[in-house]
């Protein structure tokens, strides 16, 4: 069943919660570039911003990066409100959990929007800071996977080993995040580089990525190298793993410049983003049909296309 045989709410709805992901990826990288210029506190008051909606005399890179981000999160937050009454109203034509996922996701950002404030009144402790960005995290894969169910059109089972790749994959990019969120919360790889403290974390961060690294790479060659349905998402996982060698080099780039290059930070960030909606999307994906062999021709003659 093609995307247009789809419900227009389910298709709607499918439509506006990928726009969401990238609503929810800027959300983290401008987060992450606010930190960078350390304009976590820039606007001292929160939810205003020196006490108005849109400040105006003290408004300059720092400030707006604070702003936008914190408007980037309300405009979050109304869309997903919307979509929860949307799933209610018609809730007869969705799936009967898609009001409760919603709720949960109002729930999320409710949550985000607690912990954006105790970020800036509590003049951003480490620990709050952390688990500010972990939800976000949270928001961008579930919304992506979200993303995804709607848009399918079968319920058949991929193969056992995907969503244990997958998932697995999916888990050890954000954890690997989470970690390179505390080392810069804590100022860890600044005070490791100047003066060699704090380098366990850092130290940490390097090791564990060789996990990452392997995760990822055993779902993508073990999708590659199957035949059927899951070889015919290689255009996606080719892209997986070309975000993963630009992830790795981001990395090396930026301890090498001494994190002296806020625009490597933030790259960084935006790809980390981009794997975990990435791997959020494809764990969630479901095969549309059994493979006939027309389609394992065609198949073969696309990726002998490729490689040549």
């Amino acid at each position: 069943m093609p995307a247009s045989t789809l419900p227009l709410i389910r298709l709607r709805l499918a439509q506006l919660a990928a726009h969401l992901v990238v609503a929810l990826i800027a959300l983290v990288v401008i987060g992450g570039a606010t930190r960078v210029m350390e304009a976590g506190l820039a606007c001292p008051d929160w939810p205003l911003c020196f006490g108005s909606f849109l400040p105006g005399r003290q408004m300059n890179i720092q400030v707006f990066l604070e702003w936008f981000h914190r408007l980037d999160a309300f405009v979050v937050g109304i869309a997903l409100l919307f979509q929860l009454f949307a799933a209610f109203i018609w809730r007869s034509k969705l799936p009967v959990w898609l009001p409760w996922v919603y709720l949960f996701l109002v729930g999320l950002i409710g949550l985000q929007g607690g912990l954006g404030a105790l970020t800036v009144l509590n003049l951003l402790p480490a620990e709050v800071v952390t688990a500010h960005l972990l939800v976000a995290l949270v928001l961008v894969a579930v919304m992506s996977g979200l993303s995804q169910v709607l848009l399918a059109s079968s319920s058949s089972p991929p193969p056992s080993w995907w969503p244990f790749l997958s998932g697995s994959a999916l888990i050890s990019v954000i954890s690997q995040c989470l970690l390179g969120g505390k080392m810069a919360t804590t100022w860890a790889a600044h005070r490791c580089i100047t003066n060699g403290e704090s380098c366990g974390l850092v130290d940490l961060h390097r090791t564990s990525s060789i996990v990452v690294v392997f995760f990822v790479l055993a779902f993508s060659l073990t999708a590659i190298g199957s035949r059927g349905w899951p070889r015919r998402q290689w255009p996606f996982l080719v892209t997986l793993l070309l975000l993963l060698v630009t992830q790795v080099t981001l990395g090396m780039l930026s301890l090498h410049l001494d994190l002296s290059q806020p625009i490597i930070t933030v790259s960084h960030q935006l790809i980390a983003s981009l794997l975990i909606a990435l791997l959020a999307s494809l764990a969630m994906k479901r095969p549309d049909h059994s493979p006939d062999q027309s389609s394992e021709i065609f198949e073969e003659q696309l990726l002998e296309t490729c490689h040549g």
